[in-house]
């Protein structure tokens, strides 16, 4: 049946694309660890990425992709924001008291929805990765089979961010220590780090 294997198709890619260590999965991680705003911020990375998927399969990749300007601005905001949290996250590292599960530095759902939209919209691999890539794939199907390849993308961001924001308390255990958390901030810090790098450097060799 075209459609269903539209959709496995439509999954699989973007289960494939989304589960990998990345600002979004990091952040997403440590406030379920936290147990703070979970559904809320969940939520909404799911919701952003299937708009996203909804604009790629929709057509908007082919102007995306042709638009150089755009994503060198979005490169240069995402490499600020995330050097900036990586800084936050080594900071963290460095306070005993930040460790606790319990504590929840950052609990106001105002902060950490702004948060989680900045490491969403911020980030251009977001947009290559939902609205080119997936987008541009999708133009191997075509009418209902086509919808049915970004439902199923789309679906696939719903369970990824629901299972990894609900799941990370199963890691309570572990994280019930201090060292626990100092580990999770330098590796979080890490990889902050490396993507505003990423984003920086994508910048300066298209300029």
């Amino acid at each position: 049946m075209p459609f269903i294997s539209a959709a496995a198709s439509g999954f699989f890619l973007g289960a494939s694309l989304i589960i990998a260590i990345g600002a979004q999965n990091a952040f997403i991680l440590r406030q379920g660890l936290l147990r703070s705003h979970v559904f809320i911020l969940c939520l909404i990375c799911a919701l952003s990425d299937a708009v996203l998927i909804a604009a790629g399969v929709g057509g908007l990749g082919t102007l995306v992709s042709q638009s150089p300007t755009l994503i060198d601005i979005v490169s240069l905001g995402g490499a600020a924001f995330l050097g900036s949290y990586a800084i936050l996250a080594f900071r963290r590292a460095l306070q005993p008291h930040a460790m606790k599960a319990d504590a929840h530095e950052d609990a106001t759902l105002k902060a950490a929805v702004a948060t989680c939209l900045a490491f969403t919209f911020l980030n251009p691999h977001v947009y290559l990765d939902t609205v080119v890539l997936l987008g541009s794939l999708s133009a191997a199907h075509q009418g209902a089979a086509r919808v049915a390849y970004g439902i199923g993308a789309a679906i696939a961001s719903f369970v990824w961010f629901f299972a990894l924001g609900y799941g990370a308390r199963l890691l309570q255990p572990i994280f019930a220590r201090p060292a626990a958390w100092r580990v999770l901030d330098v590796v979080i810090g890490i990889v902050m780090s490396l993507l505003a790098l990423s984003l920086l450097l994508r910048f300066l060799n298209g300029s």
